[in-house]
Parts: C-alpha cells; structure tokens; sequence
C-alpha cells in the first residue's frame, strides 16, 4: 500500500509543542492541514505560530517565500470534530491519559469515514487499548514523533493488537513520504527506543547511588569514553526529571515490574524536590544564572609505566597495544588461552571491565569500555580500598601517556560505559526475539531516537557475541536481583557466537 496522496487533507487533533510540530511536517510535506484542539481558540493560535515558524525556515533560507505561502494557503483551524470529516489522516497528539484519547477516537469515528486513517503519538501508552473501543480498530495505528518533529527523522510506527497490516503500511510509506525515517513495531510498553534506552539512565543513576561517582563525573565518562552525546544525568535535566521518569515508571509498570525497568527512587527524590532539571533550574545540576558547572574527577598527573605485559590480545580492546607502542612504552606479548590483561611492572594488573569487582582479586585495576580507544579523550579505573597504590599510579600514568584524561572512580562492577552498554544490547536483543522490530530497525531508532553513536545490535557484533553476556552474567553475580540476569535471547547468541567461532 502506498503513501496517502498529497491532495488528502490531514488533521492534527491537540495544538501544543508535539501537535504543532506534526503539523508542520505533514504541510510542508505538502498536505491540506486541519487543526482542531478541545480549547477555544487554541486551533487558531497554533497554526499563528506555525505560520511564524514557516516565516523563520524563510529567513534561514530553508523554504522559499512561495512554498510558504502555498503551505499557509493549506492550514485551517476548526473549531469543531465535524470540520475534520473530509480528512484520510487524523494524528491524535493530546495529554496522555488512556480514558481522554478513548473518548476522542469514539468521537472521531462518529465523523470521519470509515477509510480515515486513526493514528495516536503516544509515547507511553498502549496503542491497542487506545484503540480497543473502536468500531474499526484495524485501522488505529501509533505514529510516534520525536520532539521537535520538525527536526528530528526517526518516527516509529506501532501496530496494535488489531492493527491490519495494510494500514499500518499506509502509515510508514506516509511517514517516510513526509520526510522521516520510519521504523515498524509491534505495540510494546516504551516501543523501540522508550524501551531500550531505560539502561542508560538506570545504570547512571545507579553508579551514583552507590557512590561509585558523581553525575558530572558519570556524564563525562558517558560521552568521551562511551561516545554518547550527552551523559545521562544532564540529559535528563535537558528532558525534565518527572517526564523522564513518568516514562521509566510506564514502562516498568506496564512490564508488571519487572525489575530490569525498575525506576531509580535517587531520581523519585529529585522530582519529589520539584528539582525537575533546566526548566526549573535545577535538577541534577544548578542551572541558575551564574551557576558553574562542576567538573568531573580527572586525577592528577602520574608518572608512565616503562613497559607493560600483554597477556592475550585485550578483545574488545585490543586497539590499546597499537596506542601504548605508539606512545613509547614496551609491550611485552605473552600468550595466553583466556588472556584478557595488562600486567603492569609493579606485578599489578590492568583488566578490561567485565562486571566483577577489583575487591575480588589480588591487586586489580580495571579500565571502563570505550568506544574507540584510539579517539577517547578520557577513560575510567576502578579499583579496590586495598589496592596497592603503585598498581594504581601505574595505570593512571598509562592512560595519560595516551594521551587520556582519567576518572578513577569506586569499585563499581561493569564500571559505567560496560555495564550501560551490556543492559542496552541485551534489550535489544530481547526485543528482536520477541518480535517487538528487527535489528536493523532497532540499530536505526536507537541511532536517530536518543543519537546513540552505534547501534546496539550493531555494537554487539562489534564487542563479540558473548561480551554483554559475560558482563552481565558475572554482575547477576554480585547482585542476584535478576536486574542483570541475560535475557535467554542473549544467552542463545552468545551461545550460538561461541559454536560459530569453534568454542566450547
């Protein structure tokens, strides 16, 4: 089924941010727009500030002056249901409460036809019981945007329960004809990305409830060790802490509690505060005027070992041996069947993280996960109270030679970027099994949604198929809570990586 034909008008029911942004992207795409918002001259005002903003893309020379007012042409306010009947596509963008959109489709099939495409831009709620009171619920789908529509390219497409495949298909080649990049998946609490994502904020607010690190410390480790734009503490005073965790409190009540999806009561506190993030100024950090941002944990200069032992090549970080020659210092290769280290000079060693603690071991350092080790600016140690301090100096100046700066923080197992990325891929990989979305539109969410520099699928064929599931075996370890327990779909690829590489 193709694309609804631009000469069918589109409705957009609620005029706030999300409904405004909708229908700008379906009038510039080139769609007669009905607006029509429940609050008396709302529908009106809305389409004053998209008529505004299409004024502004004409200043920055991204429209023309003539598609402007082709655009301006097509946009009409209603102020009643009944001016929508003529409409192919009704997108519903009102306050997320299930009973309050229940009530409005029953009304919109009571004046649309009965070919009238019914779409909802929930991002929380189940699209199926949203649907589940229509007389024809096969042709209730979710279009879920991302704010601001405008800018943003992922929108992903939920079929419900009763979906019919046709319409759901008319709504992703619509999407994709407007510009987007549509994803498809089946009506899951979170979706794709509202899902997965949950343990970049969780495992960051855990760290820090453990008092293995301080947000500033935990956000810069996130992004110039692990590659993220932003770290998790600063983005969710970016999102707004009651909106971030109205989310992971759906989502983990909607999966009956699981505990994967368990909400942080650290984060409860902050919104119980009214410490919401910037538009309050102030949540996890002072965002007052004047405030000065606090800097991570960065330690102090530290004198380079003269050479180090290599046991094994340091999969997924075998980039380190290149770097370390590169910075002048010997690496003396031995082999090892398991060998996954750094032997350092002063008989400490260096371990790459893998979910356990340093307290588990003889003189142990570990170093956190990143990206690419040759372009991170700053990576994280960990170690144990009775670590000897040489080990630790030792490993610090190495770091440094390359060039690094170091976090050292508490013996946290999986550290921060390991431990967030082991729970991420595991998600995903969840997900795929249960038919939620396949990888490669899972890899495109997680990329376009919350800008994730690889996709989870994709990094997990980078780090190798039993990685994750290593980590978060041996972090169900330390705490049996089943939070880090692998999936049984991750278990089933590390297992099936392990047959396909000729190990036991």
């Amino acid at each position: 089924m193709t694309a609804l034909d631009l000469s069918s008008p589109v409705a957009v029911v609620g005029t706030g941010t999300m409904g405004q942004g909708i229908a700008q992207v379906a009038l510039i795409a080139g769609h007669p727009v009905r607006l029509y918002d429940a609050v008396p001259g709302r529908a009106r005002q809305a389409a004053d500030a998209i008529g505004a903003r299409l004024d502004r893309l004409v200043e920055k020379e991204r429209l023309t002056a003539d598609r402007r007012d082709a655009a301006r042409a097509r946009l009409r306010p209603v102020d009643e249901l009944t001016g929508l009947a003529d409409c192919a596509l009704v997108v519903e963008a009102v306050v997320e409460r299930l009973d309050v959109k229940q009530e409005l489709f029953r009304a919109l099939e009571d004046v649309v036809p009965d070919d009238c495409l019914l779409a909802t831009n929930t991002s929380s709620l189940s699209v199926t019981a949203i649907g589940g009171a229509l007389r024809v619920p096969g042709r209730f789908v979710g279009l879920h945007f991302f704010n601001p529509a405008p800018l943003l390219p992922l929108v992903e497409v939920v079929s419900g329960f009763t979906t019919d495949v046709t319409h759901a298909t008319r709504a992703y080649e619509t999407a994709r004809a407007w510009g987007k990049t549509p994803v498809a998946c089946a009506d899951t609490p979170g979706f794709i990305v509202n899902r997965v994502a949950r343990p970049f904020y969780a495992e960051a607010f855990a760290v820090y409830e453990s008092q293995g690190a301080d947000p500033a410390t935990v956000d810069a480790v996130l992004r110039e060790s692990g590659g993220f734009r932003m770290g998790a503490f600063e983005l969710t005073d970016l999102i707004g802490q009651d909106v971030n965790e109205s989310v992971t409190r759906s989502v983990w009540e909607s999966f009956f509690h699981d505990v994967r999806f368990t909400p942080s009561l650290a984060q409860r506190r902050l919104v119980e505060s009214g410490r919401l993030g910037r538009k309050t100024g102030h949540g996890w950090y002072d965002h007052g005027d004047g405030a000065e941002r606090p800097e991570p944990h960065t330690a102090e200069p530290a004198a380079p070992p003269a050479y180090v032992v290599a046991e094994g090549d340091l999969e997924p970080a075998s980039e380190l041996l290149a770097l370390i020659r590169e910075a002048g210092i010997e690496v003396r290769e031995e082999a090892e069947d398991n060998g996954t280290r750094l032997v350092l000079p002063g008989g400490g060693q260096l371990v790459l993280a893998d979910g356990q603690t340093s307290v588990e071991f003889r003189d142990v350092v570990y170093f956190d996960l990143a990206l690419d080790y040759r372009a991170a600016t700053r990576i994280a140690l960990s170690h144990a109270p009775n670590t000897s301090p040489v080990t630790v100096a030792e490993a610090t100046g190495l770091f440094q030679a390359l060039g690094k700066k170091v976090s050292v923080i508490g013996d946290v197992p999986g550290m921060i970027v390991a431990r967030t990325v082991a729970r991420i891929i595991d998600l995903a990989h969840d997900a795929v099994a249960k038919g939620v979305a396949t990888e490669e539109d899972i890899d495109t969410a997680m990329r376009l949604g919350v800008n994730y520099p690889l996709g989870p699928l994709e990094w997990s064929r980078r780090l190798g198929g039993g990685w994750a599931c290593s980590v978060l075996d041996n972090l169900h370890q330390c705490e049996p809570s089943g939070r880090y327990a692998p999936s049984l779909a991750l278990y089933r690829h590390a297992y099936a990586s392990d047959k396909r590489e000729g190990t036991s």
